[in-house]
């Protein structure tokens, strides 16, 4: 047994702080190396040239697809770690903790070959600076958040009546007075939906990973926007699918190459952003998604509508949820999030599902985490019943729409000439492309020199990645502070 109060010295930890238990006998630590697939971490990139190496690395790569060769036929492209090699043996005389054990090193499961950590959770890791302005990272503003009533909501469940019911294990399918007030807005914004169609999950993020689980086996097509929500890639490919991406225009997927896509690829599932995407900011017209909508259906394709934006709209009708568009009912998966409208921290996501496919995905969470936090689970419900939801929102989307325009308004004087962007209706992001044949991942050292951070654009690509392009997030900061860093950012371009 481990001695109490002596503590194992960590050398990757910042400080050595403690980190465990010393070895049985009170000898001197074990030095454990650092995994040689393990992406970088903060610590180890504090620099403006690390943390701009850090993301360079993940650009266009991570995703299994099919590419056009130079002669145009199609040619299929993985990515896979060189692999493991043994440690190397303990040096004779050295001390313990300067040295390592000899012997194999434990494998990794192959599902994990290729798969990189995110470059845009790695840069939020590293730009901890005050001083920098981010647009990298895709962040609701957290002065907005309703710290009060959130507050309050837990109070009401942790003092309340039912409080040790909230600390007890709960019901795969989620707090059922939770479900209904999500069944209730869904269908206030044209989606029809029922108490019984819905499963509470751990973000939407968990939902992509139940339906990764419940649709793909191995080598199994998934087709895509491209470019598109880099976390989906991640998932899909930990899936051991082979990621397609489809042709897109201003609209979003063109229907033309989508139906020759599954005419040639037999797709098991289709992922689309079509409100507000990640990371363009388009969406799709309501025409264009009845085309989707009756072309995936007449080919049995499963379509996972991912909707975390849907209700931060700034100008403009709202458009149709594509679930809800005729035919769609049996085959069309809705995601959905209290990470925008709310608050991320809490992890709370849903997912409405076909009647058919519903217990394969509970099933699917139950071997996963049982439930989802039966105590955040009371907690939202009890901030739906108190709060005027509508007027929350009301209140984010005319804060956003401030920060949006103050970016948009900017972008004239800060990118060169022969740049285009969206100008989005709604969410989070504009999509920007610097004119000429410029690597966006190269410039980004130099913004950082002037203090100012953005997302390249390649990692987003599951085909060939266009590198001009870069992602550029506008609800973090009020206005005067866009204006400043895109001020930055103009500099930076022009050094």
């Amino acid at each position: 047994m481990a001695r109490r109060g002596s503590p194992l010295t960590c050398g990757d930890a910042p400080g050595g702080r403690s980190c465990g238990p010393r070895h049985a006998r009170g000898g001197p630590a074990r030095h454990v190396p650092p995994d040689p697939l393990t992406p970088p971490v903060a610590g180890r990139h504090r620099s403006v040239r690390g943390a701009a190496a850090a993301v360079r690395p993940y650009a266009g790569r991570g995703t299994s697809t099919r590419r056009p060769d130079r002669r145009g036929s199609q040619r299929h492209t993985t990515r896979t770690p060189a692999p493991s090699t043994s440690l190397r043996a303990v040096r004779p005389g050295a001390p313990v903790s300067s040295a390592v054990l000899s012997g194999p090193v434990p494998a990794l499961a192959s599902r994990l070959a290729g798969v990189a950590s995110s470059p845009v959770r790695e840069l939020l890791a590293l730009l901890d600076r005050p001083e920098v302005i981010s647009f990298a990272g895709g962040l609701p503003a957290p002065e907005l958040f309703d710290l009060d009533g959130v507050r309050a909501a837990f109070d009401q469940v942790l003092w309340g009546p039912h409080a040790r019911r909230a600390l007890q294990y709960a019901p795969t399918e989620g707090d059922r007075a939770l479900r209904a007030r999500v069944a209730a807005r869904m269908t206030g914004r044209g989606l029809s939906t029922c108490v019984d169609d819905l499963l509470v999950t751990s973000g939407s993020q968990q939902a992509l990973s139940l339906l990764a689980t419940a649709l793909l086996d191995p080598g199994a097509v998934v087709l895509v926007e491209d470019p598109t929500y880099l976390a989906a890639l991640q998932c899909f490919q930990l899936a051991g699918a082979r990621v397609v991406p489809v042709r897109t225009d201003e609209d979003g997927i063109d229907p033309v190459a989508l139906g020759e896509a599954i005419r040639s690829e037999r797709p098991a599932l289709l992922y689309l952003v079509p409100t507000f995407a990640n990371p363009t900011g388009r969406t799709m017209p309501e025409h264009r998604r009845a085309e989707v909508a009756e072309l995936t259906a007449r080919h049995g394709v499963w379509v996972v509508e991912d909707d975390p934006y849907g209700e931060l709209r700034y100008r403009g009708a709202p458009v149709t949820p594509l679930a809800a568009q005729p035919g769609a009912d049996e085959h069309v998966v809705h995601l959905g999030s209290f990470s925008k409208v709310a608050a991320p921290g809490l992890r709370l996501g849903w997912l409405r599902a076909p009647s058919r496919l519903l217990p394969a995905l509970t099933v699917a969470k139950q071997a996963a985490d049982l439930h989802t936090s039966t105590v955040d689970q009371a907690a939202a419900a009890a901030w739906f019943a108190a709060t005027d939801v509508e007027s929350h929102v009301l209140r984010l989307c005319s804060a956003y729409r401030e920060r949006r325009d103050a970016m948009v308004e900017a972008l004239p004087s800060a990118l060169p000439p022969g740049s285009t962007w969206t100008e989005p209706d709604g969410g989070m992001f504009v999509w920007a492309r610097l004119p000429g044949d410029v690597d966006a991942a190269g410039l980004l050292a130099g913004a950082l020199r002037h203090d100012v951070a953005f997302v390249p654009g390649a990692p987003f690509f599951a085909g060939i990645p266009d590198r001009a392009t870069l992602r550029l997030s506008f609800t973090t900061h009020p206005p005067e502070r866009i204006v400043e860093g895109m001020a930055r950012l103009g500099r930076a371009l022009r050094a």
